[in-house]
Protein backbone atom coordinates (compact mmCIF):
# COMPACT_ATOMS: atom_id res chain seq x y z
CA UNK A 1 0.00 0.00 0.00
CA UNK A 2 1.64 3.13 -0.73
CA UNK A 3 2.14 5.88 1.81
CA UNK A 4 0.23 9.24 1.22
CA UNK A 5 2.17 12.38 1.71
CA UNK A 6 1.20 12.51 5.68
CA UNK A 7 2.13 9.48 6.37
CA UNK A 8 5.45 9.68 4.85
CA UNK A 9 6.11 13.08 6.64
CA UNK A 10 5.14 11.29 9.61
CA UNK A 11 7.34 8.54 9.37
CA UNK A 12 10.39 10.77 8.50
CA UNK A 13 9.74 12.60 11.37
CA UNK A 14 10.12 9.57 13.67
CA UNK A 15 13.01 8.67 12.15
CA UNK A 16 14.55 11.65 12.86
CA UNK A 17 13.81 11.80 16.50
CA UNK A 18 14.49 8.50 16.77
CA UNK A 19 18.08 8.34 15.09
CA UNK A 20 20.57 9.04 18.71
CA UNK A 21 22.83 11.29 16.79
CA UNK A 22 20.14 13.78 15.07
CA UNK A 23 18.26 16.66 17.56
CA UNK A 24 15.64 16.73 15.25
CA UNK A 25 14.15 19.94 17.04
CA UNK A 26 15.05 22.54 13.76
CA UNK A 27 14.25 20.13 11.24
CA UNK A 28 10.82 20.62 8.98
CA UNK A 29 10.03 18.13 7.00
CA UNK A 30 8.15 18.60 4.09
CA UNK A 31 6.30 16.40 1.54
CA UNK A 32 4.95 16.43 -1.69
CA UNK A 33 4.18 13.59 -4.26
CA UNK A 34 6.60 11.45 -2.29
CA UNK A 35 9.63 13.68 -2.67
CA UNK A 36 10.83 14.47 0.87
CA UNK A 37 12.41 18.27 1.42
CA UNK A 38 14.34 18.31 4.63
CA UNK A 39 14.84 22.23 5.88
CA UNK A 40 15.92 24.30 9.04
CA UNK A 41 19.51 23.90 10.73
CA UNK A 42 21.59 21.33 12.60
CA UNK A 43 24.58 22.55 14.74
CA UNK A 44 27.06 20.22 12.80
CA UNK A 45 27.66 18.65 8.89
CA UNK A 46 27.50 14.84 11.01
CA UNK A 47 24.21 15.90 12.01
CA UNK A 48 22.99 16.98 8.66
CA UNK A 49 24.57 13.83 7.22
CA UNK A 50 22.97 11.29 9.66
CA UNK A 51 19.57 13.07 8.85
CA UNK A 52 19.98 12.79 5.38
CA UNK A 53 20.22 8.42 5.40
CA UNK A 54 17.93 8.82 8.28
CA UNK A 55 15.33 10.02 5.67
CA UNK A 56 16.16 7.59 2.70
CA UNK A 57 15.77 4.73 5.39
CA UNK A 58 12.17 5.43 5.68
CA UNK A 59 10.41 3.27 3.08
CA UNK A 60 8.15 4.75 0.75
CA UNK A 61 10.63 7.66 -0.05
CA UNK A 62 10.95 8.90 -4.08
CA UNK A 63 13.86 11.40 -3.34
CA UNK A 64 15.08 13.28 -1.32
CA UNK A 65 15.83 17.50 -1.03
CA UNK A 66 18.13 18.94 1.09
CA UNK A 67 17.90 22.44 2.73
CA UNK A 68 19.50 22.45 5.42
CA UNK A 69 22.57 24.91 6.93
CA UNK A 70 24.97 24.31 9.63
CA UNK A 71 24.84 26.45 12.57
CA UNK A 72 28.04 25.52 14.98
CA UNK A 73 27.65 26.40 18.17
CA UNK A 74 30.47 28.77 19.65
CA UNK A 75 32.57 25.62 21.15
CA UNK A 76 32.83 24.13 17.52
CA UNK A 77 34.32 26.72 15.67
CA UNK A 78 37.95 26.15 14.74
CA UNK A 79 40.18 27.28 12.47
CA UNK A 80 40.57 26.07 8.53
CA UNK A 81 44.28 25.57 9.59
CA UNK A 82 43.26 23.42 12.76
CA UNK A 83 40.53 21.34 10.30
CA UNK A 84 42.64 21.01 7.54
CA UNK A 85 44.90 19.35 10.04
CA UNK A 86 42.56 17.23 11.44
CA UNK A 87 41.66 16.38 8.11
CA UNK A 88 45.40 14.96 6.87
CA UNK A 89 45.70 13.21 10.10
CA UNK A 90 42.77 11.17 9.71
CA UNK A 91 43.15 10.45 6.00
CA UNK A 92 46.90 9.61 7.14
CA UNK A 93 45.28 6.67 9.52
CA UNK A 94 42.46 5.75 6.97
CA UNK A 95 44.01 1.86 5.92
CA UNK A 96 42.04 2.09 3.04
CA UNK A 97 43.02 5.98 1.50
CA UNK A 98 46.85 5.66 -0.37
CA UNK A 99 48.84 8.09 0.99
CA UNK A 100 49.32 10.91 -0.65
CA UNK A 101 46.45 10.28 -3.19
CA UNK A 102 43.80 12.88 -1.48
CA UNK A 103 44.34 16.21 -1.58
CA UNK A 104 42.95 18.40 1.06
CA UNK A 105 41.45 22.39 1.35
CA UNK A 106 39.45 24.25 3.72
CA UNK A 107 37.34 27.30 3.41
CA UNK A 108 34.76 28.85 6.09
CA UNK A 109 35.15 24.98 7.32
CA UNK A 110 33.82 23.50 4.26
CA UNK A 111 36.58 20.55 3.27
CA UNK A 112 37.28 19.93 -0.65
CA UNK A 113 38.66 16.67 -1.28
CA UNK A 114 40.30 16.61 -4.47
CA UNK A 115 42.65 13.76 -6.20
CA UNK A 116 42.55 10.74 -7.64
CA UNK A 117 42.14 6.82 -6.47
CA UNK A 118 41.49 3.24 -7.61
CA UNK A 119 38.45 2.40 -5.84
CA UNK A 120 35.13 4.03 -5.10
CA UNK A 121 35.55 2.38 -1.60
CA UNK A 122 38.67 4.38 -0.86
CA UNK A 123 36.72 7.76 -2.38
CA UNK A 124 34.27 7.25 0.32
CA UNK A 125 36.66 6.12 2.79
CA UNK A 126 38.20 9.55 2.41
CA UNK A 127 34.93 11.22 2.71
CA UNK A 128 33.63 9.51 5.98
CA UNK A 129 36.93 9.88 7.67
CA UNK A 130 36.93 13.68 7.33
CA UNK A 131 33.04 14.33 7.67
CA UNK A 132 32.61 14.01 11.24
CA UNK A 133 35.34 16.36 12.52
CA UNK A 134 34.85 18.97 15.05
CA UNK A 135 34.14 22.44 13.04
CA UNK A 136 33.29 21.20 9.56
CA UNK A 137 30.37 23.07 7.65
CA UNK A 138 30.12 20.84 4.70
CA UNK A 139 32.36 18.30 2.83
CA UNK A 140 32.68 18.32 -1.09
CA UNK A 141 34.04 14.98 -2.87
CA UNK A 142 35.82 16.03 -6.22
CA UNK A 143 38.08 12.89 -5.67
CA UNK A 144 38.52 11.16 -9.14
CA UNK A 145 38.42 7.40 -9.65
CA UNK A 146 41.28 6.00 -12.27
CA UNK A 147 40.22 4.49 -15.55
CA UNK A 148 41.27 1.21 -15.83
CA UNK A 149 39.16 -1.64 -17.71
CA UNK A 150 37.02 -1.77 -21.20
CA UNK A 151 33.49 -0.65 -21.05
CA UNK A 152 32.09 -4.34 -22.26
CA UNK A 153 34.08 -5.86 -18.89
CA UNK A 154 32.53 -3.34 -16.88
CA UNK A 155 28.79 -3.48 -18.00
CA UNK A 156 29.28 -7.50 -17.71
CA UNK A 157 30.54 -7.19 -14.38
CA UNK A 158 28.17 -5.06 -12.90
CA UNK A 159 25.06 -7.31 -14.71
CA UNK A 160 26.71 -10.39 -12.85
CA UNK A 161 26.91 -8.58 -9.69
CA UNK A 162 23.25 -7.50 -9.35
CA UNK A 163 21.96 -11.14 -10.30
CA UNK A 164 24.55 -12.47 -8.11
CA UNK A 165 23.17 -10.04 -4.89
CA UNK A 166 19.58 -11.64 -5.70
CA UNK A 167 18.10 -8.02 -6.55
CA UNK A 168 14.77 -8.86 -7.61
CA UNK A 169 14.41 -5.95 -9.97
CA UNK A 170 17.68 -6.47 -11.52
CA UNK A 171 15.91 -7.29 -15.15
CA UNK A 172 14.31 -3.97 -15.02
CA UNK A 173 17.75 -2.09 -14.55
CA UNK A 174 19.92 -1.26 -17.64
CA UNK A 175 23.52 -0.88 -17.54
CA UNK A 176 24.78 1.49 -20.67
CA UNK A 177 28.50 2.09 -19.75
CA UNK A 178 30.96 5.13 -22.37
CA UNK A 179 34.43 4.39 -21.08
CA UNK A 180 34.31 4.04 -17.63
CA UNK A 181 31.44 6.20 -17.03
CA UNK A 182 28.18 3.76 -16.37
CA UNK A 183 24.12 4.40 -16.36
CA UNK A 184 21.67 3.10 -14.48
CA UNK A 185 18.37 3.17 -15.91
CA UNK A 186 15.15 1.39 -14.63
CA UNK A 187 12.59 1.04 -12.29
CA UNK A 188 12.97 -0.45 -8.89
CA UNK A 189 10.43 -1.02 -6.16
CA UNK A 190 12.43 0.42 -3.52
CA UNK A 191 15.12 2.52 -2.28
CA UNK A 192 17.00 -0.24 -0.75
CA UNK A 193 17.41 -1.94 -4.37
CA UNK A 194 18.34 1.24 -5.89
CA UNK A 195 21.12 1.79 -3.41
CA UNK A 196 22.10 -1.81 -3.99
CA UNK A 197 22.44 -1.16 -7.94
CA UNK A 198 24.57 1.36 -7.19
CA UNK A 199 26.97 -0.27 -4.58
CA UNK A 200 27.27 -3.06 -7.26
CA UNK A 201 27.91 -0.41 -10.26
CA UNK A 202 30.67 1.74 -7.87
CA UNK A 203 31.68 -1.81 -6.23
CA UNK A 204 33.16 -2.45 -10.12
CA UNK A 205 37.02 -1.84 -11.03
CA UNK A 206 37.65 0.88 -13.49
CA UNK A 207 34.43 2.82 -13.12
CA UNK A 208 34.82 6.20 -12.78
CA UNK A 209 31.57 8.15 -12.24
CA UNK A 210 27.61 6.58 -11.95
CA UNK A 211 24.65 8.58 -13.04
CA UNK A 212 21.54 7.22 -11.11
CA UNK A 213 18.01 7.33 -13.63
CA UNK A 214 16.57 4.78 -11.66
CA UNK A 215 13.06 5.81 -10.37
CA UNK A 216 11.35 3.98 -6.81
CA UNK A 217 8.49 3.15 -7.53
CA UNK A 218 6.30 1.51 -4.58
Amino acid sequence: MMKTDSQLQQDVMAELKWEPSINATHIGVEVADGIVTLAGHVDSYAAKWDAEHAAQRVSGVKALAVEMDVKLPGSSKRSDSDIAGSAENMLMWTTYVPKDSVKIMVENGWITLSGEVSWEYQRKAAVDAVCHLMGVTGVSDQIMIKAAVAASTVKSDIEAALKRRAISDAHKIFVEVKGADVTLRGTVQSWSARELAMHSAWGTAGVRSVVDNIAVAY
